[in-house]
């Protein structure tokens, strides 16, 4: 640990609720140095819904680099490149009626919000970017002012501009339908708000608490949108590729988005790639125009391609997501019912679902005590107060029902410990 304590940036943050030192990892399994297994339920945030090394992309890859593949190309043609763009069309574009171009952004999420955002304002010639409450977009310049957590904010928060943020769904309570509130703002030509280049939002909100908007919600603010004559991106970097159970978030919406946002478990196993899905009539980029040097990792584009083929081209892994997620809200809901001293609700949908708690400490002895008992997982949340269960898609069933036992008993252990400290202090009164 005295390596890393000396030697990397105070910036780091996971490592210090797991301090230990992982050396391998297969599945939902990492072991340490040591040789201890621990159940993975943090899947790299969301960037390993296959888990760990899966064995037919570790194949398709080693046989790729075996026959010296190339590794880096820019964005000139490649046999990878065309594997993917294939697989993607034929697995998910073409069976969901979608129609997109596919732009090969820089490696990670935040640079394909930066191309959506960027992309919006030269097709309307407008500036302004509508975002909403506790919505998360990345951490570069243009994605970190469409983030609404000030934690991240804060060390740049005097050059973030050029956007408004709006409630998201359930945010001013259930009875609340906060997009006739933006089409007020939007429509009203005295209430200040200007006509917007874009609106960007995410179907399920993943580090903003696990807050799903409903497909009521999300097919008003698509009307709401176009009416305004504004871009729609739809975020899918964590709630996308199977996380909130269909591969896009908003398929049940039925709605088209102009942009849509991908990274994360698109690559399959954890490689940087990320893409922006641009509707066809609305590809303004003029060549170069906005360019990055790592968008051509091939590496990346073997695995991806591999990971549609496997799972993907099989309806029936779209039905055992359904069938693990069920597993995981029954769960919560016990666990909830049974600690409500310190618990507040479940939230979420599908295989991105978490238990919130009464406050982000008594969440992180949770975590703390999940460690203890051989499990990585984490808190997300304005105060870090939910503890989310990101196992892997495909996670088998009995590692599934062994981790959320682990997470019961340490919710119920962090409950007896608050019940206790609350007793004694009506004794000591």
């Amino acid at each position: 640990m005295r390596t890393f304590q000396k030697n990397e940036s105070e910036a780091r943050s996971y490592c210090r609720s797991f301090p230990t030192l992982f050396v391998r990892a297969k599945g939902s399994t990492m072991t340490d140095m040591h040789g201890q297994d621990y159940l993975d339920f943090l899947s790299g945030a969301g960037s390993l819904n296959y888990g760990h090394n899966d064995p037919e992309m570790k194949s398709a890859l080693l046989d790729y680099i075996a026959d010296d593949g190339i590794g880096h190309s820019l964005d000139m043609h490649s046999a990878a490149k065309a594997k993917f763009i294939d697989a993607f069309n034929r697995h998910i574009l073409k069976p969901r009626g979608m129609q997109y171009r596919i732009q090969f952004t820089g490696p990670t999420g935040t640079n394909s919000v930066e191309a959506a955002i960027k992309l919006a304002r030269k097709i309307t010639g407008r500036k302004q970017i509508i975002a909403f409450t506790n919505g998360f977009h990345g951490v570069t310049q243009g994605a970190l002012a469409c983030t609404a957590n000030s934690h991240h904010r804060s060390p740049s928060a005097s050059t973030l501009c050029g956007v408004d943020r709006y409630p998201y769904d359930g945010y001013m309570g259930e009875d609340v339908d906060t997009t006739e509130y933006l089409e007020k703002m939007l429509t009203d030509k005295s209430s200040g708000q200007d006509a917007p280049a874009a609106v960007i939002v995410e179907g399920v909100q993943g580090e903003g608490g696990l807050n799903p908007a409903s497909m009521k919600w999300l097919k008003n603010l698509a009307k709401v949108t176009r009416k305004a004559g504004a871009m729609l991106i739809l975020d899918e970097i964590q709630a996308g590729v199977g996380r909130a159970g269909s591969f896009f978030s908003f398929e049940e919406a039925g709605i088209e988005p102009d942009l849509i946002c991908l990274s994360k478990s698109l690559s399959g196993m954890g490689l940087p790639m990320a893409v922006t899905l641009i509707r066809p009539d609305l590809d303004f980029w003029k060549p170069g125009e906005h360019n990055g040097t790592f968008r051509g990792n091939n590496h990346a584009f073997i695995t991806a391609a591999a990971a549609l083929e496997k799972y993907w081209a099989n309806p029936a892994f779209e039905r055992g997501i359904a069938q693990r997620a069920e597993v995981v809200n029954q769960s919560l809901n016990r666990i909830l019912k049974a600690n409500d001293n310190v618990t507040v609700q479940v939230k979420g949908r599908g295989m991105m679902q978490g238990i919130e708690m009464q406050s982000g400490a008594l969440a992180d002895e949770v975590v703390a005590e999940c460690f203890k008992h051989h499990m990585i997982i984490e808190t997300c949340g304005n105060d870090g107060q939910v503890v989310k269960v990101f196992a892997a898609l495909n996670i088998e069933m009995e590692d599934l029902k062994k981790g959320l036992t682990i997470l019961e008993k340490a919710v119920a252990a962090i409950s007896a410990k608050a019940e206790k400290e609350a007793n004694s202090k009506k004794v000591k009164a």
